[in-house]
């Protein structure tokens, strides 16, 4: 199941890079507002609850978000998440103006009178739909084998219809289901066989024809039907593997090809185009470090040598460097953006007048022709994610105090940049890498306002294919689908984070668990909370200690960061307020308090801070 999600993921990550690529879709919220006047169009509404709460008179950003039967993303933007129209007495076909809400992810049309046929390429319609209910109409004709095209959908409930013909066995292929029915259809023919789910025969109930799984067993005849169908479906998916793998294979030829024919032994040939430009001043925020050139940072590094590496992410790459007197910093090298050297200058104004106690000190910055470096104060104990997942098995676990300490400063860090910094500041990259810890192990929040340098295409590529799977165990499950960066999301990313703290499990790995679960953090998280398990993630080695309170209050926390619903996680000022709570008894002091206005909500969240997509005609 964990390969299938992952797969999924990468799938849909590698086709919004090829629509932003093309640039040949765009998406704005006038789009959602057009969806929604063509379905109020094409439905007939015999009982007036589209005609007196669907007013489009009232242009105001985010007035949709208050009809009927319409949640948004965000109350204060046109962009629907779920359209619920429940038992409202609707007459018509299926609405084909839904396929303009583009960011759809629940599609509930039960409990009406709709007839016609479901649209033979539903997927086009839904294709990030995780909830799609059409049960209680009047809908015919047959299931769309198209449905497992849906690949998101956890819920598909085609109960109490007037459906005819087999069930396809390509649904067996949607590896996220997790409700299913169509009791009560005309349908026949063999019960799709799925892998990774187990539905009981009430779900087919009402259906003469059908047979197999939970029913009765198939007449030889059916067997054989269902068998070249399955064989067919198989050769199907088997010849687009062979394509893409033998397509992936070409590229990654290619790329090696031309990091061969670019690259030196080193690596860092990039470099040594700067010759000429080695006498560019270092623009330094503070005094603590005497005044540098470009000269002087090639020397410290190397000449940016690989041996000097010590991270890299989806911002740039981290170079150790040692300068003549011992003193250690670490820098940046920028992966390459459109912004412009005005535009690159106003960002470092803002970001080094951000000073917070667990914000990583920006001390300076250097451009040379294309190339832009940060200077920042070295971290003596590296990432936290490299001390809670050593290479080393034998290393000793870190102590919960030191834990929980560290959490709470990371909090204290991102809720100041959502509410008390000005402007205030989504991070959008947030992981265990990005948070990195001083001699003290006191942490330092890394890599904030970066994603402002870059226009939304270089980051959302580079976060995507920079060859750091991992990175998207903590992308918000709504992200892949919008584009769009919200301070919800960083309280899900840094959810993630805590996860890692409390159960000791890396984000894309779950790994030596009682029940053997395969696949992602968050995946294992929700099943065990579903089955009332939740407590059982806690990492053993904390256990017995006299803090089993405290963890599961710590779990909890994490818990409610990670829903999949944006508006049911809390803030981060909320979150650092409940951590801060649970290390009362630990005196974790701050030198300084976040400094918040008086409306710490993130529904007034500048509009400059939503990091939308850009598309070029």
């Amino acid at each position: 199941m964990a390969l299938n999600r992952r797969t999924v993921v990468v799938v849909c990550s590698l086709w919004w890079i090829t629509v932003l690529l093309s640039g040949c879709v765009s998406y704005g919220t006038q789009t959602d507002v057009y969806c929604l006047k063509s379905i109020k169009r094409e439905l007939q509404d015999p009982n007036n609850y589209l005609t007196y709460s669907w007013d489009f008179t009232n242009e105001t950003e985010g007035s949709i978000c208050n009809f009927a039967g319409i949640d948004c993303w965000h109350q204060q933007e046109n962009r629907v998440l779920n359209i619920k129209l429940v038992d409202m007495g609707l007459k018509g076909q299926f609405p084909l103006g839904i396929v303009n809400c583009t960011s759809l992810t629940t599609l509930d049309l039960s409990d009406n009178s709709l007839n016609g046929s479901i649209p033979s390429n539903i997927s086009k319609f839904v294709p990030y739909a995780s909830t799609l209910s059409l049960s209680h109409n009047d809908f015919s004709g047959e299931i769309p084998p198209d449905f497992s095209n849906c690949a998101f959908l956890n819920e598909l409930m085609l109960d109490h219809n007037q459906l005819s013909g087999q069930i396809p066995p390509q649904l067996s292929q949607l590896s996220r289901l997790k409700r299913f029915s169509v009791a009560d259809n005309n349908l026949s023919g063999p019960v799709p066989i799925f892998a990774n789910a187990s539905f009981s025969k009430d779900v087919y109930a009402n259906n003469p024809g059908l047979c197999g799984g939970p029913l009765a067993a198939c007449s030889s005849h059916a067997r054989k039907i269902q068998i070249g169908v399955i064989l067919g479906a198989l050769a199907g998916s088997l010849a687009f593997v062979v394509v893409a793998v033998v397509g992936i294979a070409y590229y990654l030829s290619r790329v090696a090809a031309s990091k061969k024919q670019q690259g030196d032994p080193e690596g860092n040939k990039w470099a040594k185009s700067l010759k000429g430009a080695k006498g560019i001043k270092v623009a330094m925020f503070e005094n603590a470090v005497s005044k540098m050139s470009l000269r002087d940072l090639m020397k410290a590094t190397d000449s940016f040598s690989d041996s000097n590496i010590i991270g890299s992410g989806s911002t740039g790459t981290m170079y150790k460097a040692v300068l003549p007197n011992g003193t250690l910093l670490m820098i940046k090298r920028l992966h390459v953006s459109q912004r412009s050297e005005k535009e690159f200058l106003s960002e470092m104004k803002t970001l080094g007048s951000v000073n917070h106690r667990n914000l990583v000190p920006l001390l300076g910055f250097c451009m040379a022709k294309k190339e832009r470096f940060l200077v920042y104060k070295y971290m003596a104990n590296r990432n936290l994610f490299d001390q809670l997942h050593p290479s080393e098995p034998e290393s000793k676990g870190m102590e919960w105090p030191l834990r929980l300490r560290i959490a709470v400063g990371a909090a204290r860090a991102l809720a100041w940049l959502h509410h008390g910094c000005n402007p205030r500041i989504i991070h959008r990259n947030i992981s265990s890498k990005c948070i990195l810890l001083d001699e003290d192990f006191e942490p330092k929040l890394s890599d904030f306002g970066l994603a402002r340098l870059m226009r939304l295409i270089d980051t959302h590529l580079s976060t995507f294919v920079n060859g750091e799977f991992g990175d998207l165990g903590y992308v918000a499950p709504e992200y892949p689908r919008t584009l769009i960066a919200t301070p919800k999301g960083d309280v899900y990313s840094f959810g993630i984070v805590l996860l890692e703290l409390i159960t000791g499990q890396k984000p894309t790995h779950v790994a030596n668990t009682p029940d053997n679960f395969k696949g992602i953090l968050a995946e294992w998280i929700s099943q065990l909370s579903s089955n009332n398990l939740l407590h059982s993630a806690i990492d053993r080695s904390l256990l017995g200690q006299g803090f089993d309170d405290e963890l599961m209050q710590f779990l909890r926390i994490a818990h409610n960061c990670i829903s999949e619903r944006p508006k049911e996680r809390p803030t981060m000022v909320e979150v650092h307020q409940l951590l801060q709570a649970i290390g009362e008894r630990y005196h974790f002091t701050a030198a300084e308090e976040i400094v918040l206005p008086l409306n710490t909500s993130d529904a007034d969240f500048p509009d400059e801070l939503i990091v939308a997509t850009e598309t070029k005609g």
